[in-house]
């Protein structure tokens, strides 16, 4: 039991209030019960954290999109990427 103790002292914990409502339909979603509702906080914290980082790279890419030399297609690919081995046919 040690070790769990252990990981507890590197987690922050964060105070969040909440209204009635949302509090209920989190209740419905993820009962408190065996640390359901703890996960399905941290994966809406996650959800929302990857949303952020999805539309900051999508704005990103607006701004300056990738241009491709011989009308988009990236030549030497293989070269770029040698872990990637060319498809059978």
């Amino acid at each position: 039991m040690t070790g769990h103790l252990d990981i507890l002292r590197y987690i922050k914990s964060i105070q969040v209030q909440l209204d009635d409502e949302m509090i209920a339909q989190i209740d419905q979603a993820a009962p408190a019960r065996r640390g359901a509702r703890v996960e399905f906080i941290r994966r809406a914290i996650r959800a929302a954290l990857n949303r952020i980082e999805s539309d900051r790279i999508e704005e990103s890419y607006r701004r300056e999109p990738q241009v491709f030399v011989d009308g988009g297609e990236w030549d030497g690919w293989l070269e770029w990427n040698p872990e990637v081995t060319e498809p059978k046919p």
